[in-house]
């Protein structure tokens, strides 16, 4: 491929060349007071065409060397492999975002499983308190009933203990103001006699 370059440009520095002396030629046959010169202007003329040659050819071979249209395609290929890497990371990021909004939702769900949980353990211990407390209640107050019956009894016996005591301090006190002295004395002699007979 650079050789056909080549070739192509040293072909039109030749057709350029070929044509300028064709010009002079023409001019030289045309004017002959201009002969001695043309032939000076032609060689000048010449050379420059060379110069130009030579330029173009060290340009085309420069570009060729840069190799200007294999350096955009690599860089055209580097910027097609970014943009793919940008899509791919976009996509991985993507995938990572949603991923991570599904173990969010799924942290979410747990977190009301544990929560309600929490909340149905929470009012079946305050049920069992509630009856544990009722249940307490009840069996304190059946014990408080139990000891005021008893207490009650117990008052009920004092009382009939001290009314039959009272009972007989009263007799004790009738009989004593009913009884006179005589009677008294014919009682202890009664008993007297009672014992000595039984001896």
């Amino acid at each position: 491929m650079h050789k056909k370059s080549f070739v192509t440009t040293l072909s039109v520095c030749v057709m350029i060349l070929g044509l300028a002396a064709l010009g002079f030629a023409q001019e030289a046959a045309e004017g002959g007071a201009h002969h001695a010169n043309s032939g000076a202007q032609m060689k000048d003329f010449m050379w420059r065409t060379i110069d130009f040659a030579i330029l173009v050819a060290i340009a085309v071979w420069a570009l060729k060397k840069a190799d200007v249209k294999g350096s955009l395609a690599a860089r055209r290929a580097g910027i097609e492999k970014t943009l793919q890497e940008a899509v791919a990371a976009k996509e991985a990021a993507e995938k990572k975002f949603a991923e991570y909004s599904q173990r969010l939702d799924q942290a979410n769900k747990e977190i009301e499983v544990i929560s309600a949980n929490m909340k149905r353990e929470g009012e079946l211990e305050k049920e069992r308190i509630i009856a544990e407390a009722k249940e307490a209640a009840t069996r304190i107050k059946a014990q408080a009933e139990a000891a005021a019956a008893q207490e009650v009894l117990k008052a009920k016996d004092e009382l009939r203990a001290e009314a039959a005591k009272l009972a007989v301090e009263l007799a004790e006190q009738k009989i004593k103001q009913n009884i006179a002295k005589g009677d008294q004395d014919k009682l202890v002699g009664e008993y007297i006699s009672k014992v000595v007979t039984l001896h």
